[in-house]
């Protein structure tokens, strides 16, 4: 089996997939500590494991991608000590089967060229992925099928962290689709302002790429990241909804260095 971890700022998403299949076994999410040790992620992952079945001795390659440094060297530990493995890496040298056209390369966050790798084998090229995440990033393959940069936004749910913090008496809200965009009370104000006003930035952007690059055409874009599910029927452009697309993204680079 294949070991995936998808290291973000908020979140550790890990997938283990059986090897030579798309198929994914099982799937965990994790809070991103850097004040956690491997020995500390290795307690919660193996009896995660554990509870479905895998075993150490199942795993036959490790792939990790991040964008926490101090974490790549919890897990290339974890990956040596627990599963007696060495990780490979998203780093400048691994082939990854897209050409990154952006002034200094090496600033692409490790998750965004696996999510065009992903995109760009599923979707074809040209295509968009639009990544909701702690911050929402939108990523653009070309008709070439190259990558050439993308757009970052302060994530949804940092910016409703951030209008509770600096308001004395608008309380944080969940973040979810509203009915009206009027609200009737403080927290479906608060909630439908959120809501709407985060998917008309959304769907403003993609037409503003759509517009530069594709000169209006209708090309797929696809959404991901924890939240992408909320909006993924909402907005006038994006039509695909992939929860798992870092975690298939890294499985194919993987394959591609075996």
């Amino acid at each position: 089996m294949i070991f995936a971890v998808d290291i973000g700022n908020t979140n550790i998403v890990i997938g283990i997939f059986e090897k030579g299949s798309n198929n994914i076994v099982c799937n965990f999410r994790v809070q991103s500590s850097t004040s956690r040790t491997t020995d500390e992620y290795a307690a919660i992952i193996m009896r995660l494991m554990e509870s479905e079945g895998v075993k150490p001795e199942d795993i036959s390659g490790v792939i990790v991608a991040s964008v926490v440094p101090r974490l790549i060297f919890t897990f290339t530990k974890f990956a040596r000590k627990y599963l007696d493995k060495e990780a490979l890496v998203i780093a400048p040298g691994v082939k990854t089967g897209i050409s990154i056209k952006m002034e200094n390369p090496k600033e692409v966050g490790a998750d965004r060229i696996v999510n065009a790798v992903a995109a760009k084998v599923k979707y074809g090229y040209p295509a968009i992925v639009v990544d909701f995440g702690t911050a929402t990033t939108f990523d653009v393959i070309s008709r070439q099928g190259d990558y050439i940069g993308g757009v970052i936004c302060p994530g949804i749910k940092l910016s409703s962290q951030i209008l509770h913090s600096n308001t004395a008496k608008l309380p944080e809200v969940e973040i979810e689709r509203v009915d009206t965009i009027i609200g009737k009370n403080t927290i479906h104000s608060i909630q439908s302002g959120i809501y709407y006003g985060y998917l008309e930035m959304v769907d403003g952007i993609i037409r503003r790429i759509l517009a530069e690059e594709f000169e209006g055409e209708v090309i797929p874009v696809i959404s991901t990241g924890g939240l992408g599910s909320v909006f993924a029927g909402e907005s006038r452009y994006i039509k695909r909804y992939e929860p798992n697309l870092t975690l298939e993204g890294l499985k194919i680079i993987y394959e591609k260095n075996i």
